[in-house]
Order: C-alpha cells, then sequence, then structure tokens
C-alpha cells in the first residue's frame, strides 16, 4: 500500500505563477497509467496553452472560478466541473475569480513531462 500526503509532496512552481503538487505520478510511485497532482491557480493567472501528444486530462474544480478554453471552445467553469481534454487539444484556463483556482489534475496515461508541448 501506498499513501501519498499532500502536504508532504513537493511543489513544482510553474512560469505562469500556480503551484502544481504531484500526489501520485511516475516520480514517486510505480504508477503508469495515470496520475494525480493538485494545482492551485492564483486570481488573474492562466495555464499557460499546451497540449499533449498523448495524454488525456481531466480537470476537477474544487474551488474557484475562471475560463476554460480547449481548441475553440470556451466556457466558464467553477467548482464541482470536471472538464475533459482531449489528446492533441490546446487548452487553458484562466482564474477569474477573486480567490485561488484549486483544481485535480488527472491524466492517462500518468503524466511526463516530454509530452508536455507549449504553444
Amino acid at each position: 500500500m501506498q499513501i501519498n500526503n499532500r502536504e508532504k509532496s513537493r511543489v513544482l512552481n510553474t512560469p505562469h505563477g500556480s503551484e502544481i503538487r504531484p500526489l501520485v505520478d511516475r516520480t514517486n510511485s510505480a504508477v503508469s497509467q495515470c496520475s494525480l497532482a493538485e494545482e492551485l491557480l492564483p486570481p488573474g493567472c492562466s495555464v499557460s496553452l499546451h497540449h499533449h501528444r498523448v495524454i488525456e486530462e481531466i480537470y476537477y474544480i474544487l474551488e474557484g472560478e475562471g475560463v476554460m478554453r480547449i481548441d475553440n471552445e470556451q466556457s466558464q467553469v467553477a467548482a464541482g466541473d470536471a472538464i475533459y481534454i482531449p489528446r492533441d487539444s490546446r487548452h487553458t484556463l484562466t482564474n477569474t475569480g477573486a480567490d485561488v483556482m484549486r483544481l485535480l489534475l488527472v491524466c492517462g496515461p500518468a503524466y511526463f513531462q516530454e509530452d508536455h508541448r507549449s504553444e
């Protein structure tokens, strides 16, 4: 059995200003088919536009509100929303609220940096 605690997870600071905590991924477990991370996105910040050739993602918003863009579609999103991001889809998320947006990032297969394609 493996249990990873959020408070003991390493923090990755992104160029767009968010903090990502890998909870279960290739760097801290033997997982290969999926991964889970938490992201804290400050007010006014946007996830850099990017896509993945192999990975599919789900963003699950725990707290906050914003605008999600996937390819040419855009929609308001808020706590309780789960957003499916197909592979090879260019996507970004902007925090339009006054508070930090907290979301879970689920990837399949497990996230690997080489598949992250910046625009």
